[in-house]
């Protein structure tokens, strides 16, 4: 476990799903959580009741917050300094890769994921289901659920525990691309 995972989890204001009003960052590097981040963003956009009752964020909170093109000056190198890892990974990768377009904002045309929601699918079969509250109550986690940096620090905890009990990373790993908006379909040709 050498490697530096990037565990993150971005909350949306609306429906749209191509902006950003809270991520959050951890980096677990050699089997340990190293750094954790929680921003705030001003998504330039509206929010809906739903998505306001969910988080707990509205306009007034992020209205002095960075917009996402500013934040993304702090946030784009740590997110490129190791391999992306998010709970129900194919969702906040979509919502980051619209917030990107959108914004004219190049990152990379393709990056390497692993989602733990997947994960836990395979190797937590017991399970009732594979939520991210559902997982941290059977791991005894702590979770401040849609709170972008309790959610990102839990999806962290739970790929260490994966790994921990011996689970390899190499079947489940993914590509994303961000120009296309969507997970690379594996190749048939073998």
């Amino acid at each position: 476990m050498n490697q530096r995972y990037i565990a993150f989890d971005v909350e949306t204001p609306n429906y749209a799903n191509d902006r950003i009003s809270a991520i959050g960052i951890t980096v677990v590097e050699a089997g340990v959580i190293t750094e954790e981040y929680a921003f705030l963003v001003n998504p330039e956009t509206e929010f809906t009741p739903f998505h306001t009752a969910l988080t707990g964020i509205t306009a007034e909170m992020v209205a002095q917050s960075p917009t996402f093109p500013v934040l993304w000056e702090t946030i784009g190198p740590i997110l490129d300094s190791g391999l992306l890892v998010a709970h129900n990974a194919p969702f906040d990768l979509s919502v980051l890769g619209r917030c990107l377009r959108d914004y004219g904002i190049f990152f990379h045309r393709q990056v390497p994921y692993a989602c733990t929601c997947q994960m836990s699918r395979r190797l937590l079969p017991q399970l009732p289901n594979h939520r991210l509250d559902t997982l941290c109550r059977y791991l005894h986690l702590e979770l401040d659920h849609h709170q972008a940096g309790s959610d990102s620090r839990a999806c962290g905890q739970i790929l260490l525990h994966l790994m921990d009990t011996g689970a390899s990373l190499s079947p489940f790993m993914r590509t994303y691309d961000f120009i296309r908006i969507g997970t690379v379909r594996p190749s048939r040709n073998r």
